[in-house]
């Protein structure tokens, strides 16, 4: 069997080209790898994900940087495939790792710096702007770039030639006969690789498990004409602010249906600036309205493209939804279209949003309802005219959760007839390739970093204490002792906040006073004198109390005080 290959843990084979999963791989986002060759790595990618449901307060979570750190050999250099974030959104943290420049686009590089400078960060004349077939040379390694299509302009595959053979990396790509930009997929040059051989692809496996072709971005087109012609009211349009294809053509379709556009959020609004400073996004003159003349203009005559597309709670679209935007009042002649897919884990709090927007009496229109969304991503047959193109001696599915590199993997072997041998991996594992031949060589935890709104970490024990308030509460003991003795003056009290108070659960509250006494009272006198073993002991026994009677397990939190 050749799918997932050479799985070695330990290995005493020594690669000469190495390429280290840090993210991306087995989930969406979060995307960052790098390929080691004799003294020198390169990055390829640091983005960022958002985190799951039960990460309370936490706000984006970003690869680990001191897993670039486990590594001997110096980070001489990055290169990034696009502007999106979760391709890009993490450089700032890992900025001080690289040693060298870092090369990509110019809309992506004009992206990036702003986002440095953001962070204080002084770029110095270390970004460095390639396009469509400029080379780089870092360390034995040289890195060619090739155009593919994406939702967002100025997208790049890598095309790395190692000592012991071409690495393709596809980036995020389709295969777009006629992008907005007119732009597409560099298929001739992808063949010309493939025709003198390539030693690995690594693509990417968002759609993996669409059969068919992705739609071309221009698909949306008809559907968005006819709402905008039924809509009496204000149409109000939400996608990710980087998708620049998208709001470049929510722009011509304002002009051709009689309204002004209006940008509503920061993500949105600067992106839009930098688009417009690099000539990837053209408005018109006088087609832009400010959104201070909002509430003055005629509701038919206004088209707001806004953030908060998968219903973050500070977006624009979330405080239109709640009434408390400044300058725009749905009401029900009034249309809002969802033109973004939804991000696995943001469901729940985009219907949130949609329920409130439909409250107000606009209608919602998203994309299980009409046409209004295409994916940046390839769908299984474009997957397979990319293996076929590049014809891999290896191939490694990338970025996507693993049920959809397993999928794409499934798909390389049915394609190659075998001949394509499959290298599975994970986060933090290593695919390694010398001139025999290519293995997956199992490694450490690669990490992350969890980060709240003020880009603070917040801990895996913060993490955890969190979960706990929100599964089953908090119990706090408190008792007032002597300063001498350490023995008890009292009854002690008892508080719980977000604890279910039962049948089951009220017996034991009202026993832990005489449980706090007991636990005390048992302790020697050198042990009461040690006021944070005896928090300790009483923790423990009421939490076991919980556990043991009632199932549950709240956070006991004691307090002792002294008199």
């Amino acid at each position: 069997m050749r799918r997932r290959a050479g799985m070695v843990s330990g290995s005493l084979r020594q690669p000469v080209v190495d390429v280290v999963l840090f993210g991306g791989v087995g989930e969406f986002g979060m995307n960052m790898s790098a390929v080691g060759c004799d003294d020198t790595r390169l990055l390829v990618d640091a983005g960022v994900t958002f985190p799951d449901s039960d990460a309370f307060g936490v706000d984006v979570v970003i690869p680990d940087p001191a897993a670039l750190r486990a590594d001997d050999r110096r980070l001489a250099a990055a290169v990034l495939t696009h502007g999106h974030e979760d391709h890009i959104g993490a450089l700032p943290y890992v900025w001080d790792e690289i040693e060298g420049p870092v090369y990509g686009s110019p809309l992506t590089l004009a992206l990036v710096e702003a986002k440095l400078r953001a962070h204080g960060i002084d770029t110095a004349g270390r970004l460095v702007a390639v396009g469509p077939g400029a080379t780089a040379a870092v360390g034995s390694l040289r890195v060619e770039f090739i155009r593919v299509t994406h939702s967002i302009p100025d997208s790049l595959a890598l095309a790395i030639r190692t000592p012991v053979g071409t690495l393709v990396h596809t980036g995020d790509f389709k295969l777009d006969a006629s992008p907005p930009d007119g732009e597409p997929t560099d298929r001739h040059r992808l063949a010309e690789l493939g025709r003198d051989g390539v030693l690995a692809l690594f693509s990417d496996s968002t759609n993996a498990e669409r059969a068919g072709r992705t739609g071309s971005e221009t698909d949306v087109v008809p559907a968005l004409e006819e709402i905008a012609a039924g809509t009496r009211g204000r149409l109000v349009v939400t996608t990710f602010s980087s998708s620049l294809h998208r709001i470049q053509l929510l722009v011509d379709l304002a002009a051709r249906a009689g309204r002004r556009v209006t940008l509503l959020g920061r993500g949105v609004t600067d992106n839009v600036a930098i688009a417009q400073g690099l000539g990837r996004v053209r408005i018109p003159d006088g087609l832009r309205r400010p959104e201070a003349d909002l509430r003055r203009a005629d509701p038919a005559s206004v088209l707001c493209i806004v953030t908060g597309s998968q219903g973050e709670p500070r977006s624009a679209l979330a405080r239109i939804a709640a009434g408390e935007h400044r300058h725009v009042d749905l009401g029900p002649d009034d249309v809002v279209v969802f033109s973004a897919r939804a991000i696995p884990g943001n469901r729940r709090a985009i219907g949130r949003v949609m329920n409130r927007i439909a409250r107000r009496g606009a209608e919602v229109i998203d994309p299980d309802a009409r046409p209004v969304h295409v994916s940046g991503h390839a769908s299984a047959d474009e997957l397979t005219s990319m293996l076929t193109l590049v014809k891999p001696r290896f191939f490694v599915p990338i970025h996507g959760e693993y049920r959809y590199l397993v999928r794409h993997a499934a798909l390389a072997e049915r394609v190659s007839g075998g001949i394509t041998t499959v290298l599975l991996g994970e986060n933090g594992h290593r695919v390694c390739f010398d001139a025999a031949g290519g293995w997956t060589d199992e490694r450490a935890d690669a990490g992350r970093i969890h980060l709240d709104g003020t880009r603070a970490a917040v801990s895996d024990t913060v993490l955890g204490e969190r979960r706990r308030f929100a599964g089953d509460g908090i119990v706090v003991p408190a008792v007032t002792v002597d300063r001498r003795t350490g023995r008890p003056e009292g009854a002690p009290e008892v508080t719980t906040s977000g604890f279910v108070i039962d049948e089951r659960t009220r017996p034991i509250l009202d026993e832990v006073p005489a449980l706090v006494a007991a636990v005390i009272a048992s302790a020697s006198a050198a042990e009461r004198d040690d006021r944070g073993l005896i928090r300790e002991r009483v923790r423990i026994e009421l939490q076991r109390q919980f556990r043991r009677r009632a199932g549950r397990r709240p956070m006991v939190l004691p307090v002792i005080m002294e008199r």
